[in-house]
């Protein structure tokens, strides 16, 4: 069975992904971050959404992205915004966020003899995040092959994002066809301690969009009643 490592956030882009690594038939290894995020709440979920599926193993990087701010999820001097659909960059980009996470994948996929790495991009409903497109994949999937011992002794490295061409309502449908429990993930920026979301940021309208658009109830659970 061919190895994968998944970057697992507990959110429901990364959950999805995973449960396609595990449908495709690959030993997954799930790799979250607690990187100096607000909310630790997805910690939580990702423990849990990697239980229910039976990981090979399950790393949790601690890494400080706090250190250097310049998000709304790292930095206690901006506040998470409200949903906002214009077409700039949000407060809540992390700077060089993939960057970091797929460097660490790429590092664990060489002690694994590992040559394939799943990320949860998507690049139609999601913020305009620019580490979330098809070319910047392509770019560091391209450097993970000049970078690394594995590549140049001829184990070329692929990054697979299953979801980079699917709308969130469409995500939402191939999670629930591989029995994806998404009561158990949590996507919100500023969900509490108990993983209750806010209903108001970015991450959870595209939420609630995907789940009505896909016709689906939402399972949800928010800190107040909308």
């Amino acid at each position: 069975m061919s190895k994968a490592v998944i970057l697992l956030s507990g959110g429901l882009d990364s959950t999805t992904t995973l449960a396609i690594a595990k449908s495709q038939g690959f030993d997954c290894h799930a790799l979250s971050f607690d990187y100096g995020q607000k909310q630790k709440s997805e910690l939580n979920a990702a423990r849990q959404v990697a239980q229910m599926f039976g990981v090979k193993n399950h790393k949790i990087m601690r890494i400080f992205l706090n250190d250097i701010g310049g998000s709304a999820l790292t930095d206690d001097n901006i506040k998470v915004p409200k949903f906002n659909s214009n077409n700039t960059i949000p407060l809540t980009y992390v700077p060089a966020r993939n960057t970091i996470f797929l460097s660490y994948a790429t590092a664990w996929s060489e002690v694994l003899d590992c040559q394939d790495i799943f990320i949860g991009v998507n690049a139609l409903d999601y913020s305009g995040y620019p580490d979330c497109r098809r070319e910047y994949i392509k770019s560091f999937e391209a450097m993970a092959n000049l970078a690394t011992k594995q590549a140049i002794e001829g184990k070329k490295i692929t990054i697979h994002t299953p979801l980079i061409d699917l709308r969130k309502s469409q995500i939402i449908r191939t999670g629930v066809a591989l029995g994806i429990d998404y009561s158990l993930t949590t996507t919100c920026y500023q969900a509490d301690d108990k993983g209750l979301a806010c209903g108001i940021c970015d991450a959870c309208e595209y939420r609630k969009i995907g789940f009505k658009q896909a016709g689906i109830s939402d399972p949800t659970k928010y800190q107040k009643q909308l």
